[in-house]
């Protein structure tokens, strides 16, 4: 506890000097006084805190308001009584000494065994002089303003006329030249002791557990220091409250009242007692809710609050944090740093991919909150589809075409060519290269296409495409059919190959209708549906537009079949032929 005053000299003020000083001064005094002479004053005026009395001298006689007791009669103008003369202050008056009702003590035994002891004495504070205050112990004693125990000069100022308890650090008998006895005194020690006493009396009465009331006596940045009636106690910034708190004085004011829970008591130095305690203890947790709020594959908002190398964590709610792992930020591209993708602050969309409650978890997906784009992609792709796109990644074994933001596609060393054998993909192809080619198979458990480039160029299609126009009737061959979009993939000559439209295996069901163009799939309203929009809490866009429903010919195509066909579309420049059952 500092109790030195802000305008209070040093601790390494020269006390003898001050006591030198402030002797000479009553010593001049004392030549313009009778010495021990009693004389019959006469009240001339009342302060508020002195009394001011007419001695017979040019200049009047002054006592402190202290030495009458409180239950005589009030001192008024007129009053008479019998004061003999100290000597003079610094401003000019003459000190007196009451010689009825406030005799001072002669036998100061009892001073210097409390000297000797370093006990304390208690006196009465007389005046402020230079360098500090006067104290009436029995004794004039001088109390340097840095031993005051005072903060600043007004709280030093109103201790005159009260009664303090001291300890003598100087003690003079003999009075030196001036034949007085002085002393000089210590208040700052007393009450530092006395601070510690009831510290330490309070901390015996503390114990981990309780729960206590206590005031906000200073705010840090890591915390408050909040004083328990006697015993302080650091509350860090982590036991505030349960979210995240970034400045203690957002919360909380020097002053306030607070109720707080004491978490730990460390008393194995007793010079370094240290308590620490939570608030937040005190409030129910909010995991608490999380059962019964969140769920796995709910769609949640949050704001981002933190950044660490393997992602980003994301509050839900106060108290509650989830973490977005760097690889569930973005489909279609690797993210090196969360900060590519999000910022501190953002507001972002997300989806519950797991919930530890034992762990205090909840691992969200950045990306699923865009829709996934594959399942968006395969409701417009489907065998003997074409596409193009750049490749991403060369392999022994084939190389990676993107086909769209998130989605990819395996050209297999085979399907690269038809007029030679391969050794390596490299030997044809390079990243970055744009290719076509052709959807041979949609690989749904592995979310990839099987793409052939050899066989986006088919044998003889470009005249069949010379030679017919829509509308012509023609006879082909049912390779396959894939059943989840009923879409047939038939051979019409040697290399000629066209998808058709067929009726659903259950009748019930309604039929899936693919886009009847042949011309390369368009995936740009795809891109833009799978744009990065997590940042809005409703994305409103609009699903790619499908042409009308074929008409469904008599009896369930099969593969294998030999089919009746009427050619609904053709398309030159991308090599694609569109048909109806007959």
């Amino acid at each position: 506890m500092d109790l030195t005053p802000n305008s209070a000299p040093e601790e390494t003020e020269d006390f003898a000097t001050l006591l030198r000083e402030d002797t000479a001064s009553r010593a001049n005094a004392v030549d313009h006084t009778g010495g021990s002479k009693q004389i019959d004053a006469t009240v001339v005026a009342v302060s508020e805190d002195c009394v001011y009395l007419d001695i017979g001298y040019k200049t009047e006689g002054i006592l402190p308001l202290s030495v009458f007791a409180k239950d005589e009669k009030a001192v008024e103008p007129g009053d008479k009584f019998r004061v003999t003369v100290k000597g003079r202050d610094l401003d000019g008056y003459y000190e007196l000494t009451r010689q009825r009702g406030a005799a001072t003590p002669k036998d100061f035994s009892s001073l210097e065994e409390a000297f000797e002891a370093k006990g304390t004495v208690l006196g009465t504070v007389t005046g402020l002089v230079k360098g500090g205050l006067t104290v009436d112990i029995g004794m004039r004693a001088f109390l340097p303003s840095s031993r005051s125990g005072t903060r600043d000069a007004a709280e030093m100022e109103k201790l005159v006329g009260q009664k303090i308890r001291v300890r003598i650090t100087t003690l003079d008998l003999e009075g030196g030249e001036s034949g007085r006895p002085d002393a000089v005194v210590d208040r700052r020690s007393v009450l530092e002791e006395e601070a510690k006493a009831s510290a330490d009396a309070r901390f015996s009465e503390l114990a981990e557990g309780q729960i206590v009331q206590g005031t906000v006596r200073s705010l840090t940045s890591f915390g408050a220091f909040v004083d328990l009636n006697g015993a302080d106690a650091l509350l860090h910034i982590s036991d505030i409250a349960w979210h995240r708190v970034e400045n203690p004085a957002d919360l909380l004011s020097v002053g306030d009242e607070v109720e707080v829970k004491i978490l730990k008591i460390d008393n194995a130095d007793a010079a370094k007692r240290r308590i620490a305690v939570g608030l937040k203890q005190l409030q129910p947790h909010p995991w608490e809710t999380v059962p019964s709020t969140y769920s796995l594959g709910q769609k949640v908002t949050g704001k981002v609050t933190r950044e660490t190398d393997f992602g980003a964590f994301v509050e839900l709610a106060p108290g509650i944090e989830g973490l977005i792992h760097i690889s569930e930020m973005a489909w279609g591209k690797k993210v090196r740093k969360p900060s590519d993708i999000v910022q501190v602050g953002d507001q972002v969309e997300a989806v519950i991919l797991s919930i530890d409650t034992g762990a205090r978890r909840i691992g969200l997906g950045l990306k699923q909150a865009l829709g996934d784009p594959f399942a968006e992609a395969v409701k417009i792709i489907h065998p003997g589809a074409m596409v193009e796109g750049p490749i991403s990644q060369i392999t022994k074994f084939g190389a990676f075409l993107t086909v769209t933001e998130g989605v990819e596609g395996l050209i297999h060393i085979s399907e690269i060519t038809a007029e030679k054998r391969l050794n390596h993909p490299s030997d044809v192809l390079r990243v970055g290269q744009v290719v076509k080619t052709v959807v041979l198979e949609i690989d749904r458990d592995k979310r990839q296409l099987r793409l052939s480039m050899k066989q986006a160029i088919p044998t003889g299609l470009d005249d069949f495409l010379l030679e017919h126009s829509v509308g012509d009737t023609v006879t082909g061959r049912i390779i396959d059919i894939d059943h989840l979009s009923n879409i047939a993939r038939v051979e019409l000559g040697e290399g000629i190959l066209a998808t058709c439209e067929v009726p659903p295996a259950d009748p019930t069901d309604a039929p899936f209708t693919p886009p009847t163009s042949a011309a390369p799939v368009d995936l740009s309203q795809l891109g833009s549906l799978l744009s990065s929009r997590w940042k809005t809490a409703h994305a409103d866009a609009k699903p790619v537009a499908r042409p009308a429903n074929a008409t469904a010919s008599t009896g369930a195509p099969a593969a294998g079949q030999v089919r009746t066909f009427k050619l609904t579309e053709l398309d030159a420049a991308a090599k694609k032929i569109g048909l109806t059952v007959v």
